[in-house]
Protein backbone atom coordinates (compact mmCIF):
# COMPACT_ATOMS: atom_id res chain seq x y z
CA UNK A 1 0.00 0.00 0.00
CA UNK A 2 1.19 3.16 -0.66
CA UNK A 3 0.61 6.64 1.15
CA UNK A 4 -0.53 9.98 -1.15
CA UNK A 5 3.53 10.96 -1.72
CA UNK A 6 4.37 6.95 -3.36
CA UNK A 7 5.89 5.87 -0.28
CA UNK A 8 5.11 2.25 0.16
CA UNK A 9 3.75 1.90 4.45
CA UNK A 10 4.81 -1.09 6.19
CA UNK A 11 2.14 -3.50 7.63
CA UNK A 12 1.89 -3.83 11.69
CA UNK A 13 3.38 -7.28 12.41
CA UNK A 14 1.45 -6.88 15.50
CA UNK A 15 -1.96 -6.44 13.28
CA UNK A 16 -1.10 -9.70 11.51
CA UNK A 17 0.04 -11.58 14.41
CA UNK A 18 -3.27 -10.20 16.18
CA UNK A 19 -5.29 -11.70 13.55
CA UNK A 20 -3.82 -14.60 13.62
CA UNK A 21 -4.00 -15.25 17.57
CA UNK A 22 -7.71 -14.22 16.97
CA UNK A 23 -8.53 -17.43 15.85
CA UNK A 24 -5.98 -19.73 17.85
CA UNK A 25 -6.35 -18.03 21.17
CA UNK A 26 -9.85 -15.29 20.71
CA UNK A 27 -8.81 -13.21 24.06
CA UNK A 28 -4.67 -12.90 23.06
CA UNK A 29 -6.02 -11.85 19.69
CA UNK A 30 -7.97 -9.17 21.02
CA UNK A 31 -5.10 -8.20 23.21
CA UNK A 32 -2.67 -7.92 20.96
CA UNK A 33 -5.43 -6.30 18.27
CA UNK A 34 -5.53 -3.05 20.79
CA UNK A 35 -2.20 -2.89 20.92
CA UNK A 36 -1.57 -2.97 16.98
CA UNK A 37 -3.98 -0.09 16.85
CA UNK A 38 -2.79 2.08 19.43
CA UNK A 39 0.99 1.56 17.79
CA UNK A 40 -0.84 1.67 14.09
CA UNK A 41 -2.42 5.73 15.26
CA UNK A 42 1.25 6.34 16.79
CA UNK A 43 3.42 5.22 14.02
CA UNK A 44 1.81 5.60 10.89
CA UNK A 45 1.85 2.04 9.51
CA UNK A 46 -0.64 0.01 7.75
CA UNK A 47 -2.68 -2.57 8.97
CA UNK A 48 -5.97 -0.61 10.77
CA UNK A 49 -7.99 -2.85 9.14
CA UNK A 50 -6.33 -6.25 10.12
CA UNK A 51 -6.19 -4.88 13.37
CA UNK A 52 -10.13 -3.94 14.06
CA UNK A 53 -10.58 -7.64 12.18
CA UNK A 54 -8.56 -8.92 15.40
CA UNK A 55 -10.61 -7.37 17.85
CA UNK A 56 -14.14 -8.38 15.53
CA UNK A 57 -13.24 -11.70 15.30
CA UNK A 58 -11.51 -12.34 18.91
CA UNK A 59 -14.43 -11.10 20.46
CA UNK A 60 -16.99 -13.56 18.12
CA UNK A 61 -14.88 -16.42 19.04
CA UNK A 62 -14.72 -15.66 22.72
CA UNK A 63 -18.72 -15.11 23.11
CA UNK A 64 -19.24 -18.52 20.81
CA UNK A 65 -17.44 -20.17 23.00
CA UNK A 66 -18.66 -18.69 26.00
CA UNK A 67 -22.33 -19.46 24.82
CA UNK A 68 -21.40 -23.15 23.51
CA UNK A 69 -19.69 -24.27 26.95
CA UNK A 70 -21.32 -22.42 29.97
CA UNK A 71 -24.95 -22.12 28.57
CA UNK A 72 -25.32 -26.06 28.48
CA UNK A 73 -24.15 -25.73 32.31
CA UNK A 74 -26.27 -23.05 33.25
CA UNK A 75 -29.63 -24.46 31.55
CA UNK A 76 -28.79 -27.99 33.21
CA UNK A 77 -28.44 -26.47 36.50
CA UNK A 78 -31.87 -24.43 35.94
CA UNK A 79 -33.62 -27.52 34.55
CA UNK A 80 -32.48 -29.89 37.56
CA UNK A 81 -33.38 -26.99 40.22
Amino acid sequence: MTDSAGVARRTSVLAILSLVAAFVASVVGVVLGIVALVRIRRTGEAGRGLAIAAIVVGVLVTAYFCLAFVLPYVLYYLSTA
